[in-house]
């Protein structure tokens, strides 16, 4: 009787935990960082001289078939594109190279033209660290977003622009 019930606290614990760890990805506006994001596929890197951040973005199947077809312009719906950012450092064995160094945050950006209407389209989430702990203390950190990303309005409200490959 006693070992059925230390396995089974041992488990609402373990399972507690689970749930808060993964409570931890959803983003205050509910957006949740995708599980599979490391098997996406390359859209673009970038570098911002500003922040001194090298920056890789990785794009889901819907994204990376809008490239294909050629609609960026706006981005076809369920199109969600990743954003991942290292503070940049100089290669240790060769000064000219930029490389990275520790992990800054992840960005999301989810194309949902209803659901994001007050956003231009786009549903932003942030996580800051290894930890990846979301950012804002509650939804209306998108404005921020949603204000940065007006500077490219007439690109569907995306920086990014896929590179093009050989």
């Amino acid at each position: 009787m006693k070992i059925k019930f230390l396995i089974s606290a041992l488990l609402l614990l373990l399972g507690s935990h689970l749930v808060s760890a993964n409570d931890a990805l959803i983003s205050p506006n509910g957006i949740k960082l995708p599980a599979d994001y490391k098997n996406w596929k390359l859209i673009s890197s970038s570098h911002r001289e500003d922040s001194k951040t090298l920056r890789v973005i990785l794009g889901n199947d819907t994204a990376m078939e809008s490239i294909k077809q050629g609609k960026t312009n706006p981005w076809q719906e369920g199109s969600v594109l990743i954003k991942l950012v290292w503070k940049d450092s100089v290669h240790p064995n060769f000064e000219k190279a930029t490389v990275p160094s520790e992990f800054v945050h992840s960005e999301v950006m989810v194309k949902d033209t209803a659901k994001y209407a007050e956003t231009g389209g786009w549903g932003y989430a942030r996580w800051l660290g290894m930890e990846q702990k979301p950012y804002g203390h509650d939804a209306s950190f998108v404005q921020e977003c949603a204000g940065c990303h007006a500077a490219v309005k007439e690109n569907d409200s995306v920086f990014t622009r896929p590179s093009k490959l050989p």
